[in-house]
């Protein structure tokens, strides 16, 4: 009898194990760290009315809509498609410059999404994880199926797309009201933000890398108007960080910061739509927000956005894995690359491009569809065939857009400025004058000071004195700080164990 129960419950034990190891199998979760701008993805919550009409072969029901948060949707989208599970932790940021700071204290992300230049320097850096053959050729390939062929091929040329995948691009200009211009000439240059004439009226960007591109404009606007020049020209001269040129630039920025309202993060798009100012050196994506907000808003204001002729710059955000935190974690690195392929379902990357305003980096028919949704002209409406073949590739991809919501040339063709669609979609004519700008690299130090010369103070002009009087107080003001703050260490615990 004995003996009966102990192999019974040798077998029950054993059953036990089997069955306990089974369910510690079928349970493993791999954490994802995943970290991007701020309100960057589609957070759902959306009203009834927002239900974009136009059919989806990806989804469940008609048209597309956000009901749940992006991550929630992959979460369930993931665990349904795989024998493992994953849990998304998602966090943003607010700059490269604070994604590269988190980075270099020790933080820890799987997938980020900095823009072109902090991509170019983790990629120098060696700090990025390759993308596997898989991702592009596997079941769920989303992103080498539609990603667009003009994005695809800027990627390559870079030499970004083993160690990147695109989210969104666009390009920077000029947000204005052309109630309020005298001649919209004036927003078609970089100039504006030099025009006395709108002295106080115009924000720029408090952020180095735009100011420092429009200040190029400026300064090569006679040359850059003149044309003629090749794409690699066009981008040396938008590239140029000779001391020189940054000495001249510094100047330049100097009367800049003399003229416009102000040098801003983010109060530049509250500012336009309330008409605090009346042109905004902005984002495409976010001069789309500007332009949406002000049709809104009670003065039901119709704002533009121009990109100036000299040169556009063509700004991306890409999403990239990193080796420190993927760490050869095959299962990670999978789930990483799942996560930008669900982005990248045409679907999906149209929920994120209406609920953010930005521009996808993903083509196909849906996603043009949704343009023409959005943006086709009503019946009695004046056409205009909005060609955006470039972007979408092989076949005819006109959009039939509203005419009045683009400002023309003086040939009546050329098209130089424009609204919503002319800002998410630039005209193939405003790509060839438009440049990526690179990473300063070891320029990067002069290019900072020349910055702080500009915002602050010029180091230049400071005596020596008064540097050395300055250090002095702020050494002794730390040096106050940390005796105050082990005040109990040094002093008050020795009373209290000796008392005098």
């Amino acid at each position: 009898m004995k003996r009966f129960i102990a192999l019974t419950a040798a077998a029950v034990c054993a059953a036990c194990s089997f069955s306990f190891a089974g369910c510690a199998e079928s349970s493993r979760e791999v954490v994802l760290r995943v970290c991007s701008w701020e309100e960057y993805i589609d957070l759902g919550g959306w009203d009834d009315d927002e239900l974009i009409d136009i059919d989806n072969p990806f989804g469940e029901s008609e048209g597309i809509f956000g009901e749940n948060s992006m991550v929630d949707d992959f979460t369930e989208w993931f665990n349904s498609n795989h024998d493992y599970k994953v849990k998304v932790e998602y966090s943003t940021f607010g700059t490269n410059e604070d994604l590269y700071n988190r980075l270099s204290l020790g933080d820890e992300y799987d997938l980020v999404c900095p823009s072109d230049y902090l991509l170019m320097k983790l990629i120098a850096e060696g700090k990025v994880e390759k993308y596997s053959e898989n991702f592009r050729t596997g079941e769920h390939a989303y992103y080498g199926e539609y990603v667009s062929p003009y994005i695809d091929g800027i990627f390559e040329k870079y030499g970004w797309n083993e160690y990147a995948a695109g989210y969104m691009w666009g390009t920077t200009g000029l947000v204005y009201n052309p109630d309020r211009i005298s001649d919209e000439k004036d927003v078609a240059s970089w100039n504006m933000l030099l025009n006395e004439e709108y002295k106080r009226q115009v924000t720029i960007k408090d952020n180095v890398r735009d100011a420092y591109f429009a200040t190029l404009g400026i300064i090569n606007s006679e040359k850059l108007l003149s044309g003629g020049f090749s794409e690699n020209e066009l981008s040396d001269i938008m590239n140029d960080t000779d001391g020189a040129t940054i000495e001249k630039a510094q100047e330049v920025l100097k009367n800049i910061k003399e003229n416009v309202y102000s040098f801003e993060t983010d109060a530049g798009k509250s500012d336009m739509v309330t008409g605090k100012v009346i042109a905004n050196y902005q984002w495409s994506g976010d001069a789309v927000y500007i332009m949406d907000e002000a049709e809104t808003d009670a003065s039901e204001t119709e704002l533009w956005y121009s990109v100036p002729e000299e040169c556009a710059n063509l700004w991306f955000d890409g999403w990239v894995m990193l080796k420190d935190s993927i760490k050869g974690d095959e299962r990670r690195k999978e789930a990483a690359e799942a996560f930008v392929n669900f982005l990248s379902r045409p679907d999906n990357a149209v929920r994120n491009m209406y609920y953010i305003g930005y521009t996808s980096a993903v083509a196909g028919q849906t996603v043009f569809d949704y343009m023409e949704w959005n943006y086709g002209a009503e019946d009695d409406a004046e056409i205009y065939e909005y060609d955006l073949s470039y972007f979408f590739g092989d076949g005819e991809f006109v959009v039939e857009a509203d005419a009045a919501n683009f400002g023309f040339g003086e040939d009546g063709v050329s098209i130089n400025r424009g609204r919503q669609l002319f800002a998410q979609y630039p005209p193939e004519e405003v790509i060839k004058r438009s440049v990526v700008m690179l990473d300063f690299g070891d320029k990067l130090g002069e290019i900072n000071l020349m910055w702080i010369n500009v915002r602050c103070l010029d180091v230049k002009d400071i005596p020596v004195v008064a540097v050395c009087v300055t250090a002095a107080i702020i050494i002794a003001v730390a040096a106050g700080a940390l005796l105050y703050a082990f005040r109990y260490k040094l002093f008050i615990k020795d009373r209290k164990i000796n008392p005098s």
